[in-house]
């Protein structure tokens, strides 16, 4: 849809800008999807992209399940154990 097209490009415009002071303050960015039966694939896999374009580091996680919450709870099992090291 434009309109979502136009509010993405705004926020990659944003990072792009301040790429710099993302990557020195980033400690984790966390992306998790539903493997590709997901809702969601789609768009996170154009994010991926404007963040390997913009050299952001990420952890990527593609767990099978679509936009469910067995897919979110073995997410949240997987990210939390990086918060507390």
């Amino acid at each position: 849809m434009p309109a979502q097209n136009d509010l993405a490009n705004k926020q990659y415009e944003f990072m792009k800008a301040n790429n710099d002071k993302i990557k020195n303050n980033l400690n984790l960015l966390w992306i998790g999807v539903g493997g590709k039966e997901d809702i969601a694939y789609n768009n996170c896999q154009a994010l991926l992209k404007k963040l390997d374009e913009l050299k952001v580091k990420y952890i990527y996680s593609e767990y099978p399940g679509g936009h469910t919450w067995p897919v979110w709870r073995n997410n949240l099992y997987n990210f939390a154990q990086l918060l507390f090291k």
